[in-house]
């Protein structure tokens, strides 16, 4: 079978091309310029320019049975649009949306959508964690646009047939991370001290790539996959002191840790009007997999301490 794959040239698409064609998939990669060496015997490319409404995916939709949506504009730290919403939407939901009614009319039978935990929320309280079915809450316009998006696909899927599998992943790891998880590991590397040790009653899920990717292969042809959706995560929820923690003995580094009372943190991340930093950091965002665990009969086959290892030996590479 021939899956199609926007976003095939990212951190996560890399990975999942490799995986999908270990499986015997015929791999066709959604491109919005053509790369020099990425064409070979069992993936082929196609040049789509940028995502958009008004994108024509007729020649990268031939004979495709699958699609995994991965492109989207992602979430920006320090967004300088002037309309970061009008932004998000054009691309996540009104792309995404004229991608699947393609697929539709082109006979696609499965369409694959990473989403994003913001869907349901940026925290979770103590003792609680999100799930599958909760009532979306997203707060900033990254979290509004997959939620928006994922509405489109499933009324898509309503109407035409074409089976729809969306996956919210919380934060993921692995070689080729980058933003504040690969700022820490470079911390770690150097011995920086970190004001972190008392950050120890918060509890955060994680991915590491290789939980991913698996999941989303596996939902490449699962039947109970079809018209869900699923929360993934590495099945271990860890505070940000074991984290640092268990990134050190993955670096074989020692890790310098001191404390400073959370209510300073928070005091000196609004000062730098950075309150995502401390949220972040010391807050909680619990996952409960279980509906992925019992639909699919999946579980993580990677464990957090591999992952980490995983990650740490791609950066160092």
């Amino acid at each position: 079978m021939r899956c199609l794959i926007t976003g095939g040239s990212g951190f996560i698409g890399r990975e999942f091309t490799c995986s999908a064609l270990a499986q015997g998939y015929d791999i066709r990669l959604a491109l919005r310029q053509r790369l020099a060496g990425i064409e070979s015997s069992s993936v082929e490319t196609a040049e789509i320019g940028d995502l958009s409404g008004d994108t024509d995916w007729t020649v990268a939709l031939r004979n495709v049975d699958k699609v995994v949506h991965l492109a989207a504009r992602v979430h920006i730290m320090n967004d300088r649009s002037s309309d970061p919403l009008g932004e998000f939407r054009r691309i996540n939901v009104e792309g995404s949306r004229n991608l699947a009614h393609q697929a539709a009319l082109a006979g696609v039978r499965r369409f694959i959508y990473v989403s994003s935990i913001k869907v349901n929320g940026e925290f979770t309280s103590s003792g609680e964690a999100f799930t599958a079915d909760d009532v979306p809450a997203p707060v900033d316009p990254y979290g509004v646009s997959k939620d928006e998006a994922e509405r489109a696909l499933r009324r898509i899927a309503s109407d035409s047939g074409m089976e729809v599998v969306i996956i919210r992943p919380p934060l993921v790891y692995g070689p080729g991370v980058g933003a504040n998880f690969a700022s820490i590991i470079r911390w770690l590397l150097l011995g920086v001290p970190l004001p972190l040790a008392a950050v120890s009653n918060n509890s955060r899920s994680l991915v590491a790539l290789p939980n991913l990717v698996d999941l989303m292969v596996n939902c490449l042809s699962h039947p109970d996959a079809a018209n869900q959706t699923f929360l993934v995560s590495d099945g271990e929820d860890l505070s940000t002191v074991d984290l640092l923690r268990r990134m050190g003995v993955a670096l074989d580094k020692r890790v310098r840790l001191f404390p400073i009372p959370t209510w300073i943190l928070k005091l000196g991340a609004d000062a730098i009007n950075r309150p995502g930093v401390y949220q972040r950091l010391c807050g909680s965002l619990r996952l409960d997999i279980d509906k992925t665990k019992q639909y699919l009969d999946w579980t993580p086959p990677v464990s957090v301490d591999e992952g980490l290892r995983y990650a740490v030996e791609g950066l160092r590479k």
